[in-house]
């Protein structure tokens, strides 16, 4: 797979090594701003092949990387506005089929999203979920982002004091189109859940809904509200 990095950071460079040690075609794209060598130092650590110096944002230098045959293009830089440019140039003018861009603040991610990216990777966001998997007043975690952020992935806890401890699935009411598609008991052991499965307390549930959903659906297993006291 013919993969362009635009962005020869420290989180390009070990990209595009990894990439590249998996037998990817690999291309990095770095206009040396911050560090007027930086290029050649990627072109010495990994190649002169694999560099490419110049402004990733700017469609004659896509065209010069050969963005028209890459199958993917990663924008990594430490400015979100680079990032998204670099993904749209790449998608609407070359046709890239996926893109995948770095978001430093997570309130772009949205943004980005409305605007086409096929998928956004925020370090702020991973950290903060991994934050409240160990904090015991979180009960709703976000896990995975699928179809492009039309749906998600989340991990709900269920507290002793939620209304549907003791029920049955079957008897709870879950927003439109929500699947619950696992749930591991207090003791570790996961389960393939069916509408019998009877939910009990500190039960952790994996559930796949809407974006727009977690409210309702936070509500209906734990009681709780987003944003209330006790809840993500």
């Amino acid at each position: 797979m013919y993969i362009i990095v635009v962005g020869g950071g420290k989180v390009g460079f070990y990209l595009a090594k990894e990439l590249l040690d998996e037998g990817h075609e690999v291309l990095v794209i770095e206009r040396d701003q911050k560090d007027p060598h930086r290029s050649e130092q990627i072109a010495e650590e990994l190649g002169s092949d694999v560099v490419l110096r110049g402004d990733g944002c700017e469609a004659s230098t896509l065209e010069g990387a050969g963005a028209a045959r890459a199958e993917m293009l990663i924008a990594v830089t430490g400015e979100d506005e680079d990032n998204l440019v670099s993904c749209q140039v790449a998608k609407n003018r070359f046709k890239v089929p996926h893109t995948i861009a770095r978001i430093n603040n997570p309130k772009n991610e949205l943004i980005f999203k409305r605007l086409g990216i096929d998928t956004t990777v925020s370090a702020t966001t991973a950290i903060l979920a991994h934050i409240e998997q160990q904090l015991p007043t979180h009960h709703l975690i976000p896990v995975l982002n699928l179809r492009g952020g039309a749906l998600e992935m989340v991990e709900v806890k269920i507290p002793e004091d939620s209304p549907a401890v003791g029920r049955a699935l079957r008897d709870i009411v879950l927003p439109e189109q929500a699947l619950v598609t696992l749930v591991v008991d207090a003791g570790g052991a996961p389960k393939a859940p069916n509408g019998d499965t009877i939910l009990q307390a500190e039960d952790e549930i994996v559930v796949v809904a809407r974006p727009d959903t977690e409210d309702a659906l936070l509500q209906a297993l734990t009681g709780q509200r987003v944003g209330a006291p006790g809840s993500a």
